[in-house]
């Protein structure tokens, strides 16, 4: 176990130093001058060149990217060329409200796809299944913003019961959790009911039931931990993705989260800001890819860590 979380904390960093190139590559290479903009047509070419220079613009592409590298590992990004926030202060404020709406939006979509999936495969064939099955195409395939739009017009301008807009109480969390949730939670119980229509098919199921288990017994005690595998990897790639941030669901519902601030950063090419961004969504990712990893050897003993992990 230790052997293998080391292996992939290694590959972390190999990932996190790929995606830093990368990144810093494709902003060199995008059109447009950040100085430019930021300074609009009021600046002459002397102005420009200056501002250049004192954010360290005229420097070799391959200083910048070292500069870049000493800031990051020191988690310091510098400075926003536009709102003169420090880049970590805004990615921390930031995340503060992502990792709320993040959360809820988790905690819907896991207790609605779970239960949904293992009701549709224990009830394989009938009405139930064919209503979940449906209800989750449904939630895969609508856009997220047209969810969030019709939930705002039908319970904040219709009923008037919920806010369209903000962040500030338990009940704004609401209307964006369940629209940003809606998908995954289709999603979800999509791959419970497969996981679980595989499990319940096997020998020691059968061998279960004939030892006189109760079905129930049987379904949450074997089955259920045999088809977890594939239910946490999804689940925790979802989650990774809620904690990125949702940018037409933060967009739609007004919500200062990370997904608003990368629009931002990129409308602006501000490039400290987005550079901060994507490195936080590249370790967000990574950390919930080796805990998702991590988790299966406790949910499967014959996963051996560290002989022959990859």
């Amino acid at each position: 176990m230790l052997s293998y979380t080391g292996k992939r904390l290694l590959q972390t960093v190999f990932v996190l130093f790929g995606i830093s190139l990368i990144t810093f590559i494709l902003l060199q290479v995008v059109p447009g001058d950040p100085v430019a903009l930021m300074l609009e047509k009021r600046a002459d070419p002397e102005t420009i060149a200056k501002v250049r220079s004192e954010l360290g613009l005229d420097l070799p592409y391959y200083v910048q990217y070292l500069n870049f590298i000493k800031g990051a590992v020191h988690l310091d990004f510098g400075t926003s060329y536009f709102t003169k926030e420090v880049v970590t202060d805004a990615l921390f404020r930031c995340f503060k409200v992502t990792v709320k709406l993040a959360c809820m939006s988790f905690v819907f979509a896991s207790a609605i796809g779970i239960p949904c999936g293992i009701f549709a495969a224990v009830k394989r064939g009938k009405g139930i299944d064919s209503v979940v099955m449906l209800l989750s195409i449904i939630g895969v395939s609508a856009p997220a913003f047209w969810v969030a739009i019709i939930l705002q017009i039908i319970f904040g301008l219709k009923l008037n019961i919920l806010p369209i807009s903000g962040f500030d109480g338990v009940a704004s969390y609401i209307l964006p959790s369940v629209a940003l949730g809606a998908r995954y939670a289709g999603n979800i119980a999509r791959i419970t009911r497969t996981s679980m229509l595989e499990v319940l098919g096997q020998d020691y199921i059968r061998t279960a039931k004939a030892k006189g288990a109760t079905r129930w017994a049987v379904i949450m005690k074997h089955a259920l931990k045999n088809a977890m595998i594939p239910i946490v990897t999804l689940v925790g790639t979802d989650f990774g993705y809620m904690l990125t941030g949702s940018m037409l669901i933060e967009k739609v519902f007004s919500i200062p989260g990370i997904g608003k601030l990368a629009v931002d950063a990129m409308s602006n090419r501000d490039l400290p800001l987005l550079e901060g961004t994507v490195m936080y969504i590249a370790f967000v990712f990574v950390i919930v890819n080796l805990i998702v990893d991590v988790s299966y050897a406790f949910l499967d003993p014959r996963i051996r860590y560290g002989k022959g992990a990859a």
